[in-house]
């Protein structure tokens, strides 16, 4: 009998890990989707883009396919090049990253297809708006703590096989793929220029924000967990004491 006890606080105790790895996960999800839906924000309201987004229109307008298609291919070879210098497995999260940001920006454009503003009032709204989504959506998938995305992985593991800072290998990076996009063809004007220099600090308002209040979900659902679990702690102690 308290063998079997035993087995059922285990069975519970694995049930409210998996439970609290799946929000975590669907937090992550969600943080995608949102900033996927501000990147295509941001495409629509054709004020510039931000440097990654511009070298994946300029691959879309010089070779075909579709803009996610190619953030998904870029992401490949992004991942690939960052297993190859750490010499490391990709994290899981890293390939969700990949493919569901690559899947949601398809999606969203399709969507907002009949979206394609004249009034540049209007397009600087959209501007505005789409970073102001983005930085929610950053900070939404940063917050459960599932891992870095691609584009992160790469600036990680240049920083770890350079030795340089962290704020030098990612401009550098930005910089490359930004020149890479021009040249293809890709939209720079105000919109990159808003980004690339505006979205830490908007991060770093949303981030904190994010953190809180995942922290504090799963914080409840602990406490939950908790509460529901611990009835059976009586129970087998009165089988031991027996």
């Amino acid at each position: 009998m308290i063998r079997e006890k035993g087995n059922e606080v285990s069975g519970e105790a694995h049930s409210r890990k998996f439970h609290r790895l799946l929000v975590r996960w669907l937090i992550f999800g969600l943080g995608l989707i949102i900033m996927s839906f501000g990147i295509v924000m941001m495409i629509k309201a054709d004020f510039g883009s931000a440097p990654w987004d511009v070298f994946h229109i300029g691959l879309y307008l010089k070779f075909g396919l579709s803009i996610g298609m190619w953030s998904i291919i870029a992401g490949i070879v992004v991942i690939t090049i960052s297993s190859m210098i750490t010499k490391s497995w990709p994290q899981l999260g890293a390939l969700i990253n990949m493919l569901l940001v690559g899947v949601f920006i398809d999606f969203f454009m399709y969507v907002f297809s009949w979206l394609n503003p004249t009034f540049w009032v209007i397009k600087l709204l959209l501007l505005l708006a789409g970073i102001l989504i983005c930085g929610y959506g950053i900070g939404l998938y940063i917050a459960p703590k599932c891992g870095a995305g691609p584009r992160d992985s790469l600036m990680l593991a240049l920083t770890q096989l350079t030795g340089w800072k962290v704020q030098y290998v990612r401009g550098g990076i930005e910089v490359v793929v930004l020149i890479a996009g021009w040249l293809l063809g890709g939209p720079v004007f105000l919109g990159t220029i808003l980004f690339t220099f505006g979205i830490g600090t908007v991060v770093g308002y949303t981030l904190p924000q994010c953190q809180y209040s995942v922290d504090k979900l799963l914080s409840k659902i602990d406490r939950s967990n908790d509460k529901d679990g611990g009835v059976l702690t009586p129970v087998i102690s009165e089988k031991v004491n027996v």
